[in-house]
Formats: structure tokens, sequence, C-alpha cells
């Protein structure tokens, strides 16, 4: 039987309402590739009916699977994932389907040149071309635009946007980076790719097109827990805590 080719991982707490949608709507783009691939759904202890929504659309598609864990934070059910996944190359996406699925068709020229990590972004700073279906409130915008400055300063220079939610890595890298990851909470993605960096991964930058959904849960107080774990990941590098 043929290797995976593309893993994808949707990490999920409490949504039941639109998770089948993201499903159909990936899993559509996945029948038409000539490829082998899987979507794993990695439920964060759901108060809701998400792992049970889930399981009903395994009745339709084979490939797909779900794993339930405690409630610990984005980031550690995104590695849950990765670390499960089975692909050549493990890409995570967010559960409200904000960055359409055919963005892989920009990623993967940069995995056959070589690259070993290429993510999605929503700043044309890093990827021209880059853009928002409906802009962000105001005040979300200028809190993003600072925080990102303080980021590239401790952690993660040259990367304007570190939060979209469209990441895709090559399964050696995947395993090398989310088998170190510490950080549960939102800043997983700047610790995932100051990981790539010290591990002598390229990374590549492709232009998103992000639909934003107003019920994000993100808060206003996420922001600033990024800016503090932010601060811890650079510790974590001092102390030498990743073993690299």
């Amino acid at each position: 039987m043929d290797e995976i080719y593309l893993s994808v991982v949707i990490p999920a707490y409490n949504e039941e309402e639109r998770i089948g949608k993201t499903i159909e709507s990936i899993a559509a783009y996945l029948a038409r590739q000539p490829y082998r691939s899987e979507i794993i759904v990695s439920d964060g202890g759901s108060t809701d009916n998400t792992a049970e929504a889930v399981r009903r659309k395994m009745l339709e598609i084979r490939n797909l699977s779900v794993i339930s864990r405690k409630n610990k934070g984005k980031g550690e059910g995104v590695k849950d994932g990765m670390l499960a996944a089975k692909g050549r190359i493990r890409l995570f996406t967010d559960a409200d389907n904000s960055t359409d699925m055919s963005h892989f068709d920009k990623m993967r020229p940069f995995f056959d040149q070589g690259y070993e990590v290429v993510i999605a972004s929503r700043d044309p700073k890093d990827a021209p071309g880059a853009r928002q279906a409906v802009s962000q409130p105001w005040h979300k915008r200028m809190l993003g635009n600072m925080g990102n400055l303080f980021i590239q300063a401790v952690a993660l220079p040259g990367v304007w946007d570190t939060q979209c939610g469209f990441k895709a890595f090559r399964d050696f890298a995947a395993e090398k980076i989310f088998s170190r990851q510490i950080t549960a909470g939102w800043a997983f993605d700047i610790e995932a790719l100051a990981l790539a960096r010290k591990l002598g991964y390229k990374i590549a930058k492709v232009p998103a097109y992000w639909i934003n959904d107003p019920r994000s849960s993100v808060r206003l107080s996420s922001y600033f827990q990024v800016l503090k774990d932010t601060v811890k990941i650079r510790f974590n590098f001092w102390l030498g805590k990743y073993n690299l």
C-alpha cells in the first residue's frame, strides 16, 4: 500500500457546530489529489459533542480519525496530532477553516525544492499577495502589529505573521520539533518556528487569503499571554530545555 503523503491535523475545542463543514471541505480537496492522505481531529476535552460529530463523519470519510485528550491548549492539541500523524508532510489547520485547504497547492512546490517547513502568512511583508477577506477590528490589528515586533525582537526575527494557523512540516522535521515542544498555549507557533531555525530547517512562506470568523475563541487576554510565553520560550533556549 502506498505511504501517506499528507496528514492534516485539526485541533478542536467545542467545535461541534462547524467541525463537520470543515472536515467536508478538507476531505473534498483531498479526494481530488493523486496522493494518499489522512485527517486527524485532535479534540481537546470538548464539553460539547465535538468528538461525536467527528465520529459521525468517520462513517462517510475513511481517512478520518479523532484523538481525545484533556484540554491543555491549542499547542498541546497540535503536538499530539502531529506526532500521531503518518504522512510525509504534516499540516495543521484551524477548525474554523479560515485558511482554505487549497493553500497547500502553493506549499507543495517548496517541499519539492527541499524546504522542511512551509507556513502561510496573512502579512504581505512575509509573502506578497497575502490578504484578509475582512480586516480584523482595529484594536486587534494594532495589538497584533505591536506584538509581532516584540516577538521578532525576542524570539523570531523576520517573520511578520507567526500566528496564522496553517503550517506544514516534513515528517522528520515535525517529529524533531514537536517532540521538543513545551508550550501548550497560543505561542506554540512561535516555539515551533524558533525550533525549526535552531535545527537548521529552511522555512518558506506563502500568501494566505484569510477569512476571519467572528466566533473566534482568541480573547484579548490571549495576546498578552502570547507575549509572556514568548519571553519564556527565549529563556527556555538560554536554559537548554529543548535538548538541541
